[in-house]
């Protein structure tokens, strides 16, 4: 059953990687395989729970059923719950950051970005947005900053081609980015949950090789960009008719504001992080509504969060949903964390098993495989093989575009070809995350 599982994903993905020649949408095609993984697992289920299993307070449930059975539903149920908790966390966060995006731009407040960005050089753009997007992505994390960024750019550049590459540049740096503090990836948080890095010392060693792995992608690009890029034709800077320009300042201040505030909930409450999201989202919703009154009913009925809300692209939400549970269900077979283990064996040393990982989490998710490397090693705080990790596990996912949440994000904002990423980006995100991770290793060796 486990290979048929796996059959399953693997026409899935080339499904999503195919889809404008199959002319399907890739959210169909991930909702296909994560449904239908999770239910070939739990078809098969029974054949894996061993008999000394059955919780005994489970047994006395109910006399009228099968002890057997009621161990199969306590365990499917176990399982799937923790999974579709940890979906509909992420799934929420993004929802939450959506919205807010939408209700920004609904009161143009992205116009006081974009208007002071007077440059039309292509090479000058690149630079700006690649650096922009590295450091908001340590301080917010790069799902968000992602959304916020291809907002920016949709208003920016008005050539589909160009904007692309400029929105692969994004997810490049959004990893990168994120990796090098404990709050921009989730997997460095979970590292840094576990013990296993300290806030300083994880920017201090990360700093570096997360830089460089931006600067060579970014230098690659600027070969093949240049001359002049082209705005909107039509353009989005105007005001809306009612709209003020502290319309504009409120909703701009608040909505960045509510985006940094979600780390520093997260630190201070120990929630998962959609709950500070929903609480910014919760705010601005208030503060829209009490604003609302300042404006006319035609402007009113397009910038309140209602509004807002029928703008988000749910395409994108299912096709995150359909990924999540494929991943998900990989996971609970155990096949990820059995990878993780097969690498440990086979390979020579560790820096290249961080660094295997990283690759592995460009095609399925990094936070199970990191899981599974916390359990491998009992390698004291900080050691350099957790820094490593951190790394590549942050970083990976830029060689293809499913490969994390920031580039699953962009490919539904911007409706990315799977295949286009991977001839005109991924080249240079491996190479920028192969001469990462060697200036990590050599910072590591010139330390020691």
């Amino acid at each position: 059953m486990l290979n048929l599982i796996l059959v399953v994903f693997v026409l899935g993905y080339l499904a999503i990687a195919f889809e404008h020649k199959l002319h399907i949408n890739k959210a169909a095609s991930a909702l296909f395989i994560g449904v239908v993984c999770w239910s070939l697992y739990v078809v098969n289920l029974s054949d894996l729970l061993p008999p000394d299993s059955i919780p005994y307070w489970f047994q006395q449930e109910s006399i009228a059923e099968n002890a057997t059975d009621v161990a199969l539903h306590y365990a499917i149920d176990a399982q799937h719950l923790h999974q579709t908790g940890e979906i509909a966390s992420i799934l929420f966060f993004l929802m939450g950051a959506m919205t807010i995006v939408e209700l920004v731009d609904a009161h143009e407040g992205f116009a006081l970005v974009t208007d002071r960005i007077r440059t039309r050089n292509k090479r000058t753009l690149l630079w700006t947005v690649g650096l922009l997007t590295f450091f908001l992505s340590a301080i917010l994390d790069n799902l968000t900053t992602t959304i916020v960024m291809v907002s920016l750019l949709r208003k920016l550049v008005g050539d589909r081609d160009d904007r692309l590459r400029f929105v692969g540049l994004v997810v490049i740096a959004a990893n990168a980015g994120g990796a090098w503090t404990v709050i921009g990836d989730v997997t460095t948080t979970m590292l840094w949950i576990k013990h296993k890095l300290g806030t300083m010392e994880v920017m201090g060693e990360l700093f570096l090789g997360s830089l460089v792995c931006l600067i060579v992608p970014m230098i690659g690009f600027s070969r093949s960009m240049s001359g002049q890029f082209v705005p909107p034709t039509v353009s989005e800077h105007h005001l809306a008719k009612d709209i003020r320009p502290w319309h504009q300042w409120l909703f701009l201040t608040l909505g960045i504001l509510g985006l940094l505030s979600v780390p520093l909930f997260k630190t201070y409450t120990h929630l998962p992080p959609y709950m500070g999201m929903m609480l910014s989202l919760s705010i601005l919703w208030v503060v829209s509504e009490v604003v609302g009154h300042t404006l006319d009913e035609q402007t009113r009925s397009t910038t309140g969060v209602l509004a807002a809300l029928r703008r988000v692209d749910m395409s994108s939400i299912l096709f995150f949903l359909g990924i999540l549970l494929a991943v998900g269900a990989l996971g609970a077979t155990g096949v990820l964390q059995s990878a993780a283990m097969w690498l440990d064996k086979v390979l020579p040393n560790r820096d290249i098993v961080a660094v295997a990982i990283g690759l592995i989490s460009s095609v399925v998710d990094n936070v199970p495989l990191v899981a599974a490397g916390i359990e491998m090693y009992d390698l004291p705080i900080n050691d350099p093989f957790w820094m490593l990790l951190a790394y590549s596990a942050g970083t990976g996912g830029s060689c293809l575009i499913i490969g994390s949440a920031a580039g699953v994000a962009a490919m539904g904002l911007e409706n990315v070809d799977f295949l286009w990423y991977a001839k005109r980006i991924a080249p240079w995100a491996m190479a920028g995350y192969i001469a990462g991770a060697v200036a990590v290793m050599a910072q590591q060796a010139v330390t020691l």
